[in-house]
């Protein structure tokens, strides 16, 4: 069942949060599609500007799906706009002490690429605050309430994204700005969209970087601006919903949302309505939200791609502007250039291989976090590690070095694209003689959950295997530890060379070196992953597609449609 455009004419269009009062009961410039009516002409039937306004929180959209906008855009409209490279704001990549490296390139010299994509409620100008968003939130701190992790495959034939509910609580790491504050790590529980309080994005990067273990190459910010031309750029966007839908509340909360049965296609402010609902869809909670989002972004992808009004110079003008002043990137996609070469890796990946996940988690049970959500154990580390070792979430498996992925730096012809340069500063000094190199040794076999006892003496066995691969000044620390997988940790940049000595001898992988405030030197933690013999226990193998927890969705499914919350039809 097909309806006809939407765009919030003269009803309850608010861009406000969700879960505020306000707005009215008609449904939002629904105009019934005569039978066998074009698309174009569905469309077509709404054409004024949005007159309506919320009043509180704006959106709960979809960063990603702007990024990728832009990026197409980008590519489409390169020659048009290489004057805006002035115009491109920039921030840190990475606030944290963890510092991955970027992502390495696999046997072919082929390199993923991994993009943090951030939507930011910040309403510190005029533009964002008409936008919506009560007065006492204008110029307040921004919230990062949308975040998502774009992993591009190595070979260029996959895309996954993976979300995080804004709801989810972490452990939040120490963040340094630039101009030196510090934010010191959290002592508890932190809600993740706080995350950007900490400094900036780079505090967001840190905190995903610290839980995932992805090196993070990337980050695009996003913020309200020029969100309604942009979704109308390319004549709405097509969603569906399994039953009439009006979200909002008996008490005047709710995004004012209403849409009959079907597929709907909506743009302007309808389209942020839709992006930020969560009342109505689902259970009514942000989980809900998230999945609408995923639907959305999977469906603009595809109108983007078949959309031929962008090859309009005008209007790829007047949107690349609106993008760009929207836009925070980090250092490494400064320029119109970098952002181009960017698009046209993005635009090797057909929709059919783009797959749309949420983090799995669990509602908390700890004290006064009701409503909130943790990581799921077990089932969220696998859908990290399958990011990590460039695993496609489609089950579908790679294609192969012919399959026109760009080659890492060093092969012959490798073109120099935006996954090729370095995230830090590279190690210019060599390791010492492991003779030299001093390491401390921590028992923390007993894992983080604690579940079973430390080792007994476990410090001093590998600290004597250290000493019997020349490590002779290696020795057991008093103190000890609680970690899952062996790490080595280091205090400062000198130390970065010895500590991956120190990996290497042992046979741990790179991402098991990580630079920490929370050291004074080298130190090896002695994971529960080996408690016995003379290496870590190999780890069970990687799964080959995503678990059900995560609920994928692959860009290609164009039935996709939006289960209703009860109580919330008409």
């Amino acid at each position: 069942m097909r309806h006809s455009s939407v765009r919030g004419e003269g009803a309850t269009a608010q861009a406000a949060g969700d879960d505020i009062p306000g707005g009215g009961a008609d449904a939002p410039g629904v105009v019934p599609a005569p039978r066998g009516g074009s698309r174009a002409a569905r469309r077509a039937a709404a054409r004024q500007r949005p007159t309506r306004r919320g009043r509180r929180r704006v959106l709960r959209w979809v960063s990603s799906v702007l990024s990728l906008l832009i990026l197409g855009t980008a590519a489409a409209g390169y020659l048009y706009y290489r004057h805006l490279n002035g115009s491109i704001q920039t921030d840190a990549l990475n606030l944290g002490e963890t510092k991955l490296g970027g992502s390495k390139p696999n046997a072919f010299g082929q390199t993923p690429l991994n993009i943090l994509l951030i939507g930011s409620d910040a309403r510190n100008d005029a533009e964002n605050q008409a936008l919506g968003g009560a007065t006492d939130t204008f110029d307040g701190p921004p919230l990062a309430d949308v975040q998502m992790l774009l992993h591009l495959s190595a070979d260029r034939s996959n895309m996954s994204v993976v979300s995080m509910p804004r709801d989810t609580m972490l452990m939040m790491p120490k963040c340094t700005e630039p101009g030196g504050k510090v934010h010191p790590a959290s002592k508890g529980l932190v809600q993740t969209n706080e995350s950007i309080q900490r400094g900036g994005p780079g505090c967001t990067v840190a905190a995903w970087s610290e839980l995932t273990k992805i090196p993070i190459d990337h980050f695009m910010m996003i913020d309200f601006k020029g969100v309604v031309r942009m979704a109308d750029a390319i004549g709405g966007v097509p969603v569906c919903v399994e039953q009439n839908v009006h979200s909002r509340t008996r008490d005047g909360k709710g995004s004012g949302l209403k849409l009959p049965k079907g597929e709907n296609i909506i743009q302007g402010e309808v389209a942020l309505q839709w992006l930020r609902t969560r009342y109505g869809f689902e259970d009514g909670t942000d989980i809900g939200r998230t999945h609408a989002q995923h639907q959305y972004m999977n469906s603009m992808a595809r109108e983007f791609r078949k959309n031929a009004k962008l090859t309009n110079p005008v209007k790829l003008n007047s949107l690349a502007q609106a993008a760009i002043q929207a836009m925070v990137v980090d250092t490494g996609l400064n320029k119109i250039d970098k952002l181009y070469d960017l698009s046209m890796e993005l635009k090797k990946v057909p929709p059919g291989r783009i797959t749309m996940t949420t983090m799995p988690w669990v509602y908390s049970t700890k004290p006064g976090m009701d409503g909130r959500v943790e990581p799921m154990a077990g089932e969220a580390e696998d859908l990290f590690r399958m990011v990590r070792e460039d695993i496609a979430l489609d089950g579908k498996g790679s294609g192969t070095p012919a399959g026109g992925a760009s080659p890492s730096p060093g092969a012959s012809g490798a073109p120099s694209t935006p996954s090729q340069q370095p995230t830090t500063a590279p190690t210019t000094a060599p390791a010492a003689a492991p003779a030299k190199i001093v390491v401390s040794v921590r028992n923390s076999t007993g894992g983080k959950d604690g579940a079973q006892v430390r080792v007994k003496n476990r410090a001093n066995d590998v600290a004597a295997l250290l000493a019997a691969k020349g490590f002779t000044k290696a020795g057991a620390d008093t103190q000890t530890g609680a970690e899952d997988t062996t790490v080595v940790r280091f205090a400062t940049d000198a130390q970065a060379a010895d500590a991956a000595a120190v990996a290497t001898a042992l046979g741990l992988p790179a991402a098991s070196v990580q630079k920490s405030d929370q050291v004074a030197g080298i130190v090896l933690f002695v994971g529960k992953d080996w408690r016995t013999g003379d290496a870590p226990a190999a780890p069970p193998p990687a799964p080959t597609v995503a678990p059900t927890s995560a609920h994928a969705l692959n860009g290609d499914n164009d039935k996709a449609c939006m289960q209703i919350q009860p109580g919330f039809t008409w």
